[in-house]
C-alpha cells in the first residue's frame, strides 16, 4: 500500500523540517489540500527540502483558476522537483464555487475533463513547440508565442488525478486521467459495488491498466500508539462523517446503507447551524463504515481489512511525540499490504 501524509500548512517555518521527516520515516507522498490554505506555496517549500518524496495538491479547487495558470504552476512544479509532483484536482459543490469563489457551476464532469485535456494541451504545446490550438465547450486556448513558453523540460509532464464521488466524475476519472482521488466519505461495500465497476469499465474501454491507474482515499484511518489515542483520533473523524453526511450530494453512500434518514437528519442540522451537535448523531456502527481505526501495532491488518483490494492509497498522521523509529517500523509494516498501482506510466 502507497502511504502519504499530510505536514502543517499554516507556518511555513514548519514546512520543511516536516517534510523532510515525513521523507526520512518512509512515507510515499506528502498531500498538500486547499481548505484553511493554498497548497501551491507550501508544497514548493516542502519540494526544495526534500529529495525523494511525491507531492500531491489533494487537491486544489480547480474551477477558481484558469487551466492555463494551473499549467503553468504544475510544470514549474514538475521541473524543480525532479518529476515528484502529482496534481490533484476537485471540483468542489456547487455553494462553494458560486458563493465562496464567484464562479459559475457549470457541468462540473463535462467541464472537468475539458480542464484535464486542456492542462495537457498546454503542455504539450510547451514540451514540442507545436501550435497551441484547444477548441472545447468550456476552455478555448489559442494563443502561446515563445516569449510565454517556459519550454521543454526533462522529466514527464505531471500526472492529473481528481477528486470524484459521483459516478460522471468518476468515469471521467477513469477516462482521462492518470488517478482518481475517492472522497474519505466513502465506505467498502460503496468501493466495491458502486465505484470499482465504474472504474474498471471505463478503464477497459480506454485501453488502460490498473497499473497505471493509481486509487487513493475512500475513506479515513484512525490510528495511535494506544486505545486512549485512537478513541481520541476517531472523535474527529465522527465529526467529519457527520459535516460529509449532511451533505446532499453524498447521499448515495448512506442510502446503500440503509442510513439515508440519517442525512435527512444531519442536513437539517446544518441548515440550523448545529455544527456541534452533529457528531453525536453518528453512531459507532455508522462510523466503522468509514475507518480503519486500530493502534499502530495492528494498523496495517486494519487497513489491509478495509481497504486492500480496493486502493492503492491511504493516509494519515503520526502524534507529535512519535519518535522516528517508531513511525519508520509503522509506516514500513503499511507499505507492505498489497496493492495494484505501479508507476504512472500512462503520464
Amino acid at each position: 500500500m502507497r502511504v502519504s501524509t499530510h505536514i502543517p500548512l499554516r507556518d511555513w517555518k514548519e514546512i520543511g523540517p516536516a517534510a523532510r521527516m515525513a521523507e526520512e520515516v518512509g512515507f510515499d507522498a506528502i498531500q498538500f489540500p486547499e481548505i484553511k490554505y493554498d497548497p501551491f506555496m507550501p508544497l514548493a517549500l516542502a519540494t526544495m527540502a526534500t529529495s525523494r518524496i511525491h507531492m500531491i495538491t489533494s487537491v486544489a479547487i480547480a474551477f477558481p483558476r484558469s487551466p492555463m495558470i494551473v499549467a503553468s504552476e504544475a510544470w514549474d512544479l514538475a521541473r524543480n522537483s525532479g518529476g515528484r509532483f502529482t496534481i490533484g484536482l476537485g471540483s468542489q459543490v456547487r455553494a462553494h464555487n458560486e458563493r465562496r469563489f464567484s464562479v459559475p457551476w457549470i457541468a462540473p464532469a463535462a467541464r472537468m475533463g475539458e480542464y484535464v485535456e486542456a492542462l495537457r494541451a498546454i503542455w504539450r504545446a510547451w514540451q514540442t513547440g507545436e501550435k497551441l490550438n484547444f477548441q472545447g465547450k468550456h476552455y478555448q486556448f489559442t494563443l502561446m508565442t515563445p516569449e510565454f513558453s517556459p519550454g521543454p523540460q526533462d522529466v514527464p509532464a505531471p500526472p492529473i488525478s481528481i477528486a470524484a464521488v459521483g459516478p460522471v466524475m468518476l468515469r471521467t476519472a477513469a477516462r482521462l486521467c492518470d488517478g482518481v482521488r475517492l472522497h474519505g466519505f466513502a465506505t467498502r461495500r460503496y468501493l466495491e459495488e458502486v465505484v470499482r465497476p465504474m472504474l474498471t469499465e471505463e478503464l477497459v474501454k480506454a485501453g488502460k491498466s490498473w497499473e497505471n491507474f493509481e486509487v487513493s482515499g475512500g475513506g479515513f484511518v484512525v490510528t495511535g500508539p494506544d486505545e486512549a489515542a485512537v478513541a481520541r483520533a476517531a472523535e474527529g473523524i465522527r465529526y467529519r462523517v457527520a459535516f460529509y453526511g449532511s451533505t446532499p450530494a453524498y447521499r448515495g453512500v448512506l442510502d446503500l446503507h440503509g442510513h439515508g434518514e440519517l442525512g435527512d437528519r444531519l442536513n437539517q442540522m446544518s441548515r440550523r447551524g448545529e455544527w456541534s451537535e452533529m457528531a453525536k448523531q453518528v453512531p459507532d456502527e455508522v462510523l466503522d463504515l468509514f475507518v480503519a481505526r486500530a493502534t499502530y501495532d495492528r494498523l496495517p491488518e486494519a487497513i489491509e481489512k478495509r481497504f486492500g483490494g480496493v486502493v492503492d492509497s491511504v493516509s494519515f498522521e503520526f502524534l507529535p511525540e512519535d519518535e522516528p523509529e517508531v513511525r519508520r517500523r509503522v509506516v514500513e509494516a503499511v507499505r507492505a499490504v498489497p496493492h495494484r498501482f505501479r508507476d504512472f506510466k500512462a503520464a
